[in-house]
């Protein structure tokens, strides 16, 4: 039977998984999920012959059976097909006594790579399923990686036109130089005058504007997402969970069916939420540890069940970490309060109105019984990057740091573990050499000059396509206010 999809606001609402994937939003605003998770399953031991193009296929297959399994195949293998640097798309790597997956290896060297190499494909297989031949304008707010990885993934489509929105000054100089240097006649990138939390509910908004709607229907054009509000974001993020407990049971490092934990540097809740499906789908996860950096609205969520946004807005040194709204926790409402959609839509009315809301006891139980948390002060992060680089000879991103100083520091620490690694470190070359003084590296200097010298100091391999951004022409440099979004869909569509 084909898996329908509905809004976590409104059980009336839904769509099929080609449906969903084109509309990134639900109508009234909500985030669409599968209502029954018990629907979705995977054999474990059924992964651990297969590659990750085979472990791939064979999750989106059970999200996504609207398509065919050889509709899936190819989109996966068209993903993953020399678009890594290594072969093994998520490299698991033993670090101390724990592991760190190394999910960096694609073209912008960060996480969000995995995903957006196959959501194009999906978004293309999807319109072809529905027989839409209208164009998809595809609106994107990011904290620093999504934008670039976005936008690689997009470039060139004939099917689809982009606008991505990052914070002026709220993104790492190597980030915003990857967005800002972005090939594609079908492109966009501009800077705003704001904060993450700010570009991200704005483009929600922009989403059900009725000028705007009407202006694309006029032009047959259709908006998407690329967030991980997207279900076709989303789901692909499942797959590495899969591929990271197998190659542990294959380095004989775990036994089958023995539970393990991951510890997630995470903002707006995708990259874990993706752990939580696959805990359900029956691997075996015994806690998913949230991990925040000072932006620790999440961490008190965790703690006590009241989501405050309403305090100070952080400039950290884990600037994709640096968000106040989470836009996935919503998902993870949904589930853990048994599908209660009228529910979620109360809570997430509240949170627009007040800027917080608090859960139930029992649902807040409930959370914690899955999801563990911890967070990190920048100094703390510093202090980390240094320690794992001189004690085990392991060079750390910031956010990546966050995560090992929280796994470090957590009482709840029980089972082997292992750290997601989010971004290359080399994409925030100057915190990082800034904060290991053996190094002896002058912070200061031009970026490009610390890559080559951290290189050569650590040995630790740069990724080409960040030293080529070196010589890169700047092609989008646009700064605009807020209340300016709009105007810019309205001129792109209007050209």
């Amino acid at each position: 039977m084909e898996k329908k999809y509905q809004s976590t606001r409104n059980k009336t609402i839904q769509f099929s998984a080609s449906q969903a994937i084109l509309s990134g939003l639900s109508p009234d605003g909500g985030l669409f999920v599968l209502p029954n998770l018990d629907d979705v399953n995977l054999d474990v031991s059924t992964v651990l012959d297969k590659d990750y193009q085979e472990i791939a296929s064979l999750v989106i297959n059970q999200f996504f059976n609207e398509f065919s399994e050889n509709d899936i195949k190819k989109c996966v293998k068209e993903a993953y097909t020399n678009t890594f640097s290594d072969e093994k798309i998520t490299p698991l790597k033993k670090v101390g006594d724990d592991y760190v997956l190394e999910l960096f290896h694609g073209s912008t060297c960060s996480f969000k790579d995995v995903a957006l190499s196959l959501l194009p494909k999906l978004v293309n297989l999807s319109a072809k399923t529905q027989h839409n031949t209208n164009k998809r304008l595809i609106l994107t707010a990011t904290s620093g990686d999504t934008g670039k990885a976005a936008l690689e993934g997009f470039k060139n489509d004939p099917l689809v036109d982009m606008i991505v929105y990052y914070p002026n000054n709220g993104v790492s100089t190597i980030q915003e130089k990857q967005m800002q240097t972005q090939d594609g006649g079908n492109v966009s990138v501009v800077s705003i005058n704001g904060n993450f939390d700010d570009a991200q509910s704005n483009v929600k908004r922009l989403f059900h504007d009725e000028e705007l709607v009407a202006l694309l229907k006029d032009h047959h054009i259709e908006f998407s997402s690329a967030n991980s509000v997207n279900i076709g974001r989303l789901i692909p993020q499942v797959v590495y969970y899969f591929a990271s407990y197998a190659e542990l049971v294959n380095m004989d490092e775990i036994k089958l069916g023995e539970k393990i934990d991951y510890i997630v540097p995470t903002g707006n809740f995708g990259n874990i939420l993706a752990g939580y499906y696959a805990q359900q789908m029956g691997l075996p996860i015994n806690k998913l540890i949230c991990a925040s950096n000072e932006n620790n609205v999440l961490y008190d969520f965790l703690k006590t069940g009241e989501y405050d946004t309403n305090r100070e807005f952080k400039k950290t040194s884990s600037p994709s970490m640096d968000i106040l709204i989470s836009s996935n926790l919503e998902r993870m409402l949904f589930h853990l309060s048994g599908g209660d959609a009228g529910y979620v839509a109360d809570l997430m009315t509240q949170l627009k109105t007040t800027g917080k809301f608090k859960i139930s006891d029992e649902l807040l139980k409930t959370i914690q019984e899955t999801f563990g948390t911890g967070y990190a002060t920048d100094k703390q992060v510093a202090e980390q990057i240094d320690k794992v680089y001189n004690e085990k000879g392991y060079l750390l991103d910031p956010h990546t740091a966050v995560a090992s100083y929280v796994l470090e520091n957590s009482p709840e620490k029980k089972e082997k573990t292992v750290i997601l690694s989010t971004a290359s470190p080399y994409k925030f070359v100057q915190e990082v050499s800034k904060d290991i003084p053996d190094l002896a590296i002058d912070s200061a200097q031009d970026e490009f000059k610390l890559i080559d010298e951290l290189e050569e100091k650590t040995n630790v391999y740069a990724p080409s396509q960040l030293k080529d951004l070196k010589h890169a022409p700047i092609l989008h440099n646009q700064v605009i206010d807020i209340d300016e979004m709009k105007d810019i869909i309205i001129k792109q569509v209007g050209e």
